[in-house]
């Protein structure tokens, strides 16, 4: 075959590193953009927070008036002695202070770590230490404790397997195994365990839930008969107790109505986790993307401004570029440049994006802001795609880790996306409705009668809403509701 050059024309789709970019902004969440905001501004000397329109146009004024002999000589001007100057004003250190006086009269020491000059002190959530943990304190607990080595070692081979909820989930011959003493006999284990199922919080080390339960009962006073009748169902009756058979305890322990149902109180008001009363939390806020409220009967839709610093482009460095010249120095501006125009276009590109979407959701979804979760309506991300003409990736992108304030509260924005199921009607019903109506059916029944899934599948349909009874079933496992016989309550 000969070969020959051929000349061809031909189009395709390429991401250009820009496109890519944007892409990547726009998928952040407001947590990631905030990093990679920081990150853009101590790697680029282009960029600096502040409005475009503020002292941008007059800097650039000055920095044109100036001759190029100056600008030159602001490239090759050596850097200030920072360590003697903070905020423009000198930090020399005398030799000798005043007798008469303190260092803290003469130098601000309120300034920590984590602290900045412009907060109005310091910043003593920054100073906290790590969250105690269960296992630091039955360690704890286990040093203040008179033990021989030997109960010492077994002791902290208990406490090692004990999970976060408070649960021994190793048995006495794994302990031993663990331990490795072949002299060491399982009663020497059970008893070492019996002394960490003494220490706080009540029900810990336990085997199982019966026995969480049991010891945290044994820890009430003495001579009380509810707890007597407590300890006699969680012992004894426990597999009935699981089951709901609340007539078959009566039956077999003699008990009437009232002591009963004070039995069942006591054991509600126990920690079936006992672990999670030790364990410390650090809660997690979510800082909202979008705001809404209601104006003149009008819902405003505006962009969080405590999200994102308003950034531009420096324009004294702007104005040192030389076009002609091809120096490192000059090259390196240059790219500073490009790169700061375009992370500024992306980032405009994003904040537009998210608004309109959430503006187009609330659009649609201004039932739900007038009248809750009852009057949610069925959406996809092919509805605000079309509308928008977006694309289907492009809407998934931006409601992912992004979230709306509403005066209803504050919401994903993938929370107003969900199936429809038909009604008698023609119409369609939202699933995140259905899931409203099961909740609110759930809260109004009677406590000694619980409704079936089958009987709210019925009320569902009496309301023109066509669901079987296995979606209803989904539904309430999903809302974390227990079924019927779970839910049984004495009268």
């Amino acid at each position: 075959m000969k070969q020959s050059i051929q000349l061809r024309l031909g189009q395709h789709l390429a991401m250009t590193p820009q496109l890519q970019h944007a892409i990547k902004l726009l998928q952040l969440s407001t947590l990631d953009l905030q990093r990679e905001i920081q990150e853009v501004l101590e790697s680029n000397l282009m960029i600096e927070e502040g409005d475009e329109t503020e002292g941008s146009h007059g800097a650039e004024e000055q920095a044109g008036e100036r001759p190029a002999e100056e600008r030159d000589a602001l490239l090759e001007t050596p850097p200030r002695d920072l360590d003697r100057e903070v905020d423009g004003q000198r930090t020399d250190i005398p030799e000798d202070l005043p007798v008469d006086t303190e260092w803290s009269d003469l130098y601000d020491t309120s300034y920590l770590p984590g602290a900045t000059r412009d907060e109005e002190g310091p910043d003593w959530l920054a100073q906290r230490s790590r969250p105690q943990s269960l296992h630091d304190h039955l360690m704890w607990q286990l040093n203040l404790s008179r033990l021989d080595p030997l109960e010492q070692a077994i002791a902290t081979a208990v406490i090692d397997a004990i999970n976060d909820d408070g649960y021994l989930t190793t048995d006495t011959a794994e302990l031993k195994a663990t331990l490795g003493d072949p002299d060491l006999g399982l009663d020497e284990i059970e008893a070492v365990i019996h002394r960490v199922q003494s220490f706080d919080p009540p029900g810990v080390a336990a085997r199982d839930l019966r026995e969480c339960l049991l010891l945290q009962l044994r820890q009430h006073p003495q001579g009380d008969p509810v707890r007597d009748v407590a300890l006699a169902i969680c012992r004894d009756h426990f597999a009935t107790l699981s089951r709901r058979d609340l007539a078959g305890i009566r039956t077999a322990l003699g008990l009437d109505a009232d002591e009963l149902a004070q039995a069942i109180t006591m054991i509600r008001a126990l920690q079936p986790r006992p672990g999670a009363l030790i364990a410390e939390i650090q809660t997690e806020y979510v800082i909202p993307d979008v705001l809404v409220r209601k104006r003149d009967g009008a819902w405003l839709v505006e962009l969080n401004p405590d999200i994102t610093p308003r950034l531009r482009v420096n324009a004294d460095y702007a104005k040192l570029i030389r076009r002609a010249d091809q120096s490192a120095d000059n090259l390196c501006l240059k790219s500073h440049l490009q790169e700061a125009r375009w992370f500024i276009k992306s980032l405009a590109s994003r904040n537009e994006t998210v608004l309109r979407v959430a503006a187009k959701i609330v659009e649609l979804q201004r039932d739900f802001l007038e009248h809750g979760e009852e009057a949610m309506k069925p959406m996809v991300l092919r509805d605000i795609a079309e509308t928008l003409d977006l694309h289907e990736s492009t809407i998934s992108r931006v409601t992912t880790q992004k979230y709306m304030h509403t005066p209803r509260g504050t919401f994903e924005l993938k929370f107003f996306f969900s199936s429809h199921v038909g009604t008698a009607s023609g119409g369609e019903c939202s699933s995140t409705a259905i899931r409203a109506l099961i909740r609110k059916l759930v809260a109004g029944e009677p406590a000694s009668k619980p409704l079936s899934d089958s009987r709210i599948a019925t009320v569902l349909g009496d309301q023109g809403i066509n669901v079987a009874r296995r979606t209803v079933a989904k539904y309430r496992e999903a809302l974390g509701i227990p079924p019927s016989n779970e839910r049984k309550r004495l009268t």
